[in-house]
């Protein structure tokens, strides 16, 4: 609901600036002041963050010199049971229902949603069944005119072929001079069409009915419509006073109009309007200085969160290795059956990779993306955008390269370059709002166990080049589900998270230190659900992972919406031959 109320927030302080610009343009002619209200209403169909949108479908270029990213893999500290990519698109667990005030929420939404528009819809048939009792009548108008007894007033009725509606016993009351006068009115508003953009208004008014600035708004195009059509036949050489003679002799048979969508002649302040016809008063043209206000204000409004957007479009960032990346002698890319299929392996996947030498297992194509473009074991970003066959699609990659590179080199940017040049694979890094979980201080008191100073040496950040057994160990097991590790802070431990939930985890506890943690849980409903093994699940084994982080460390797991580093595939292509 975040996006909702960031619209919600912006389109109202839009609607008071509007009202600003409004008030300083008092003087001046109506027909502007209309805009500038109708402006406002059009602001609440038109999201900021779609503007923004616009600016960043022109992705900037990051500079050749800007850090690479690599994964980072220590077989002596972590064991990964298989490489894990957390798909952007993973379920919430069962327990992460939505909120009841959100529900709560909803349902006075649709309700208030459902009763304006029902409303709406019973005094539109009532006005198709006048026009269906009405007599046609030829007036020396371009438009269809007809006469219906049970008409208040003269209106204009439709939205693309607006009929006029005549009382009846209007006419025989009104002289040559005076319906002259209503006539030009009336078609002032179809040459507006201010029916339209009434009704524009009204599905507004029917999505925002909670907010009063969307009524407000209304009353004022109501208004400035009128005065802009007074000024109009003003303008054409009515005379006021027949002018006015004619508005009272219809205020006399006036009820108010079925819709708002119907412009009549009476709408708005009559007595504010018939001072004004008779004082023959029409707004002022705008000034030069007024009108580059007006344009510099309309151009903020739309330029600036295109520039936003722009100024914050994403870095492309590892699309290709740096020039002087190594390269592959041989390398082979394999397509296989999906592995599963199989039955259990019979090593560890990926540990098989040596110095030199890459050798993946049979992974799923954009499992292996993943990999390749994660910044170390914490940070498998989750992948967006690309063809369907990219999650169904299962490849086998053995490499060999000279001058025996590092495992960290070969999975990292020389496979980052491989994929780049076989499948035409171009991708970026940008922040999107999305799923996360934020890692709190469940009810009761914390359950950690501090961390013992010179037991082992904490991860810098960031980890250094090559982990040795002096630093402190790091593991998730998938085989006997369980995080493991030692003198690590909550921000620590919540990123290890990440590999298990498929989801961000924020730090939100609050607390400080650093701990030694051990947390036993079940497969079930984590990313290491589908993990491959012999071993079957065990029904009273631990409880899951959501489960066991309340009652063994006294935190829990809430979810959530927050800023998560998404990969984003921008083009990709079956592979070449070998």
């Amino acid at each position: 609901m975040f996006p909702a109320f960031h619209h919600l927030w912006q389109s109202s302080c839009f609607a008071l600036v509007a009202g600003l610009v409004a008030l300083v343009l008092r003087r001046n002619s109506a027909r502007v002041r209309y805009w500038v209200w109708l402006s406002a209403s059009l602001k609440f169909l038109l999201p900021f963050a779609l503007l923004v949108s616009v600016g960043n479908v022109v992705p900037r270029a990051a500079s050749p010199s800007g850090e690479v990213a690599f994964p980072l893999f220590s077989n002596t500290f972590v064991q990964l049971v298989e490489p894990l990519a957390p798909s952007a698109g993973s379920a919430a667990p069962a327990h992460a229902s939505l909120p009841w005030i959100t529900i709560a929420v909803w349902f006075v939404w649709v309700a208030g949603f459902l009763a304006i528009v029902i409303a709406r819809g019973l005094a539109w048939m009532r006005v198709r069944a006048l026009l269906r009792d009405s007599t046609p009548i030829e007036l020396p108008i371009p438009l269809r005119a007809v006469v219906a007894s049970g008409a208040g007033e003269p209106a204009v009725v439709g939205f693309w072929r607006p009929v006029l509606v005549l009382p009846a016993r209007l006419l025989e009351r009104l002289d040559s001079r005076e319906l002259d006068a209503i006539l030009k009115h009336e078609l002032c508003h179809v040459r507006r069409r201010d029916n339209f953009f009434a009704g524009v208004h009204m599905v507004v008014e029917a999505i925002f009915w909670f907010n009063p600035l969307v009524w407000w708004i209304g009353s004022r195009l109501v208004e400035e419509r009128e005065l802009a059509c007074d000024a109009e036949v003003l303008r054409m050489g009515c005379e006021p006073a027949d002018y006015v003679e004619g508005i009272l002799k219809v205020c006399r048979f006036y009820r108010e109009s079925p819709l708002p969508c119907v412009s009549g002649v009476t709408g708005a302040d009559v007595k504010k309007r018939l001072r004004a016809i008779l004082a023959g008063t029409i707004g002022q043209e705008l000034s030069g200085g007024r009108k580059l206000m007006l344009a510099a204000i309309a151009a903020v409004a739309v330029a600036a969160p295109v520039v936003i957007g722009v100024l914050t479009a994403p870095f492309i960032r590892a699309q290709v290795a740096p020039v002087n990346t190594p390269k592959f002698d041989v390398a082979s890319i394999r397509s296989c059956p999906d592995p599963s299929q199989q039955g259990p392996p019979s090593h560890i996947p990926g540990s098989n990779s040596s110095p030199g030498r890459l050798a993946t297992d049979c992974v799923p194509l954009r499992q292996m993306i993943g990999n390749a473009w994660s910044k170390d074991m914490n940070d498998y970003a989750p992948l967006a955008g690309g063809p369907g066959w990219t999650n169904s699609a299962f490849y086998e990659i053995n490499a060999t390269a000279a001058g025996n590179p590092s495992v960290k080199a070969i999975s990292g940017p020389m496979l980052q370059a491989l994929l780049a040049d076989r499948f035409q694979l171009k991708i970026h890094r940008e922040t999107r709002e999305g799923p996360v979980y934020f890692l709190t201080a469940a009810r009761g008191r914390v359950k950690l166990r501090a961390f013992v100073e010179g037991s082992c040496k904490p991860w810098p950040t960031p980890p250094p080049p090559q982990l040795t057994k002096e630093y402190c160990g790091r593991m998730i097991s998938g085989l006997k589900p369980a995080v493991d590790a030692q003198g690590v802070t909550l921000e620590d431990f919540a990123s290890m998270l990440r590999l298990v939930t498929g989801r961000p985890v924020i730090d939100k506890t609050g607390v400080t230190g650093r701990f030694d943690i051990h947390v036993d849980f079940s497969r079930e409903g984590t990313e290491l659900a589908n993990i491959r093994s012999a071993v079957p699940a065990d029904p009273a084994g631990p409880p899951s992972i959501f489960v066991a982080i309340q009652e063994q460390l006294g935190l829990k797991l809430e979810a959530g919406q927050g800023p998560v580093e998404t990969l984003v595939i921008d083009h990709i292509e079956r592979p070449s031959g070998n």
